[in-house]
This record gives structure tokens, C-alpha cells and sequence, in this order.
């Protein structure tokens, strides 16, 4: 008996076996009658097809005639112009940036509400401002790095020094004597001239302003030493005489200033450091609808114009790249700038 059954089962086929090698032959033959557009043609997802199928509403968390407002016109004009829909640059400011940002991750995930932004709302606040109503790591979706603004270091023109070994010099030899402006405790200002600082080993005393207009005008008097500014800010006051421009922030070269050497070449090897612009979505946004977008940002921002304008601002486009990679820098600027801040014990005013 056990013989028999035994028997019949290797001569007969699997109880599925036959359905399946039917469903198979269906798919085969349904993918064959698709013109040769492939299995991924018939698993495309329509909604993610259609974008943007409405106008797309873009969130600055800064002020208007702002850095961060004036790059994402530039850039949201191009992007609109390729895709032929609107995009509505909707400004968001206060706290530092905060506030829009936390608004942006209330939208639905379809791509219709994206959030426009820099180093500030991502990589330094979360450190400054540990009641944040949002999580950078749980609540967005990055899409795409779209440009990077260095700055540069200035100093009064009365400081003796030609170059960044003279400052560091000058400073040794004279501890504590020497004294920054920057726009605030905890802006990129002020942690660049701290990590110039731990990096150089020298003693500086740090003056706040509440804007750069102030600063300029003391510095060039005399009245602070230093100050880390944006290059289109500080760099007319180099031209006219009132500053000396020592070198720029960023690892290389900026295509802005090509006649000034890097602090990283000037004898602070490894320092760097931009402020970054990026545009995130809320979290749950599907990895195929992030993808187009990020194409649609990297194809605007290779744009000879966008970058001829960008450069107007103090800003060069990035390099294109995918989304996990605009993730993985933010995390490691977000992570240098968390040891910058715990460091110095910076608290907000």
C-alpha cells in the first residue's frame, strides 16, 4: 500500500505545480506583450507617474529677500520650467528655522509639500534645542543636496597678519587678546570661529551681534578682529580696502573666490565646513517618488544659468547624487557640529 501511494507520487506532479507553471507562462507572455517596456513598466506605481500632477508648495523656514529664500527661487524656478508645474515658495521663518520645518512634516507623503532647507534646522538645532517638536532622523525623507555656501575669514585690517599661520601666530603670542564677532550663539558663525579655534589651539573671545551690518562696521574699525561671514556680504568690503580676506571655509577651492586659499591648505588641514541648502519630504514618502524628485532637483541644479545665479548669492550648486547620500552628510555635519556644541557648552540666548 505505502509502495503504491510511494509510486503514484513520483509519477504524477505537484498538487501546484500546474498552476503555477501556467501563472509563469501568463507572465512571461503578459511581460513579452508590453513592446519591450519590461517588468518595471507593469509594476509602476501611477501616483508616483503623475507627480507633480499639482502644483507643489516648497517651505523655506527663513525669512523672504533671505540666503535660503533667494537659493530656493532660483533653484524652484528651474525645476518648474523642466516639469511644467508650479512651485510656491512658502516662507515659514522663526527659531532659527525650527517652525517651518516642523510644519513641513504635517503634510501628506506625495510629494505636493516639501521643505526647503539648510545646516541649521538639521544639522545644528537638534543639538541647541533638544525640546524640538520634530526628529530629523524619524520624521522627513531626504531627497536631495542642491547646493553648498562656504564663507569666509576676515580680519580688521589693522591685525597684522597676511595669512591664516600669521593669525594663528599672532593669536599664541598674544592669548586672549584676540576677539570674533559672529550673529549669534549657536549660528554657523559662531561654530566656525569655535572650531577654528580648537583646531588652531588658540584663545578667542567671542562677541555676539544680532546681525552681520554691525559686526562689518566694528571690524573694520577695529573693534573686533574677526569674523567668519558669507562671501558675497563680506567680500565687497575686501575689495573696497576696509577688510582683509584671509582664506574660505570650504575643503576646496569656491569658484567664487579662486584666488583664496582654503583654511584646510593654510595650515588647518581637514577643515571644512558650508553651509548646506537640501530639500526633504515627510517621512513615508515612497523611495520611487523620492527618486524622481531628487532627479528633478539634480537636473535643475546642472543648469549653467541656476549656477550663474546661485553664485550671485554666495552659493555653488552640489554635486548631483541620490538621496542616501545627501542622508549620509547631514549626519556627519550633524555629528561634528553636535561635538562643537557640547564642547563649548553653547546654550541659546
Amino acid at each position: 500500500m505505502n509502495q503504491s501511494i510511494a509510486a503514484r507520487g513520483a509519477q504524477s506532479p505537484a498538487p501546484h505545480a500546474g498552476r503555477r507553471a501556467v501563472l509563469g507562462a501568463l507572465l512571461i507572455a503578459g511581460c513579452g506583450g508590453l513592446g519591450g517596456l519590461g517588468a518595471s513598466a507593469a509594476l509602476a506605481d501611477p501616483a508616483v507617474d503623475a507627480w507633480p500632477g499639482k502644483p507643489v508648495r516648497l517651505v523655506v523656514p527663513f525669512p523672504a529677500s533671505g540666503a535660503t529664500d533667494l537659493i530656493s527661487r532660483v533653484i524652484a524656478q528651474r525645476v518648474s520650467q523642466d516639469l511644467g508645474q508650479q512651485f510656491v515658495v512658502d516662507n515659514k521663518p522663526g527659531a532659527g528655522g525650527t517652525i517651518g520645518a516642523a510644519e513641513a512634516v504635517k503634510a501628506a507623503p506625495d510629494g505636493t509639500t516639501l521643505l526647503f532647507t539648510t545646516s541649521s534646522t538639521h544639522a545644528i538645532s537638534p543639538h541647541l534645542m533638544p525640546r524640538l517638536s520634530y526628529n530629523v532622523e524619524q520624521d522627513f525623507t531626504p531627497i536631495a543636496h542642491v547646493a553648498d555656501a562656504a564663507s569666509v575669514l576676515l580680519v580688521t585690517p589693522s591685525l597684522p597678519v597676511k595669512n591664516v599661520q600669521e593669525l594663528i601666530a599672532y593669536a599664541k603670542a598674544n592669548p586672549g587678546k584676540l576677539n570674533y564677532a559672529s550673529s549669534g550663539n549657536g549660528t554657523i558663525v559662531h561654530l566656525n570661529a569655535l572650531e577654528f579655534a580648537a583646531r588652531s589651539g588658540v584663545k578667542l573671545t567671542h562677541v555676539p551681534y544680532k546681525g552681520t551690518a554691525q559686526s562689518i562696521t566694528d571690524l573694520a574699525a577695529g573693534q573686533v578682529h574677526l569674523l567668519f561671514d558669507s562671501i558675497p556680504t563680506g567680500m565687497p568690503h575686501v575689495t573696497s580696502g576696509r577688510l582683509k580676506a584671509l582664506a574660505v571655509t570650504s575643503l576646496q577651492r569656491s569658484s567664487l573666490v579662486p584666488d583664496l586659499p582654503t583654511i584646510a591648505e593654510s595650515g588647518l588641514p581637514g577643515y571644512s565646513s558650508v553651509t548646506w541648502f537640501g530639500v526633504y519630504g515627510p517621512a513615508g514618502m515612497k523611495p520611487e517618488l523620492a527618486a524622481k524628485i531628487n532627479a528633478a532637483f539634480n537636473k535643475a541644479i546642472q543648469n549653467p544659468e541656476v549656477a550663474a545665479a546661485l553664485a550671485k548669492l554666495g552659493a555653488e550648486p552640489a554635486k548631483a547624487g541620490t538621496p542616501a547620500q545627501f542622508h549620509s552628510m547631514v549626519k556627519a555635519d550633524s555629528a561634528r557640529w553636535a561635538k562643537v556644541i557640547k564642547d563649548n557648552h553653547i546654550t541659546l540666548d
